[in-house]
């Protein structure tokens, strides 16, 4: 019984959805040629079509609630419910998308990376969401390795303090430090490095420049523009920031 019930709700928005009051299914079935159905002629030829096709189910579903008035119409005013909150959650599945990925954002813990909806065709794109002191931080993989860092649009390269430099394999020990670079703490000297690869969640970006930070210098490694200007581009607003390339 209850499979049959099923089967009338499916026939029912299969027959309204492919005799859509467009007519490309009523013409498709009968050949008309393209404005030869008006359109009270469409509704109604879709009317018909949808009434003939319950009407063939109809025996099949009620046969099995003899007796048992009530509970067919309880069963069918479920299963229809059910089949028009589908059909609403698939109309709107572009809205729904945008809203889960917000309730996701605004559950992820401060610097992890979260991918967000794509505005064109092959973009990446994820979503940082600000710390509990109003500093942006990423989870960042550096060759292979994971570090966090601070984004800093004012640091004109990737800076790492010298603990994740050697986290990420650099030996420090043959480092030459003279690039003078300005820190809150004044001027300080810094050595240059290459990184291979430089990722944010789906995002890389490789052969980015950095500095390596005389030990002391940094709290937290920087990243600059070096990785930032490769971007297509990067956005701050409210409690997110969102990189795309």
């Amino acid at each position: 019984m209850m499979r049959a019930l099923v089967l009338l709700v499916a026939v029912a928005v299969a027959g309204a959805y492919a005799f859509s009051f467009d007519g490309a299914g009523l013409k498709s079935l009968f050949g008309a040629g393209e404005g030869a159905l008006t359109a009270d002629a469409q509704e109604l030829a879709a009317l018909a079509a949808s009434l003939a096709l319950i009407v063939i189910v109809l025996p099949a579903v009620f046969g099995g609630y003899r007796g048992r008035l009530g509970g067919a119409v309880r069963d069918l005013v479920s299963w229809t419910a059910i089949a028009l909150v589908l059909m609403a959650g698939y109309s709107y599945r572009d809205e729904l998308g945008r809203i889960a990925f917000r309730i996701a954002g605004e559950f992820s813990p401060p610097g992890s990376s979260l991918a967000v909806e794509q505005r064109q065709a092959g973009e990446h794109a994820v979503r940082i969401r600000k710390r509990g002191d109003g500093h942006f931080v990423a989870r960042v993989a550096v060759d292979g390795a994971s570090v966090s860092m601070l984004v800093d649009t004012g640091a004109s390269t990737v800076v790492l303090r010298q603990s994740d430099a050697r986290l990420l394999g650099v030996d420090t020990r043959n480092l030459r430090y003279t690039v003078p670079v300005q820190t809150a703490n004044g001027l300080a000297y810094a050595a240059h490095a290459r990184l291979r690869q430089v990722a944010i969640g789906s995002i890389e970006v490789r052969n980015v420049d950095a500095l390596v930070a005389q030990p002391g210098v940094l709290k937290e490694s920087l990243l600059g523009m070096s990785f930032l200007s490769r971007l297509r581009s990067y956005e701050f607003a409210g409690e997110f920031v969102t990189f795309r390339m």
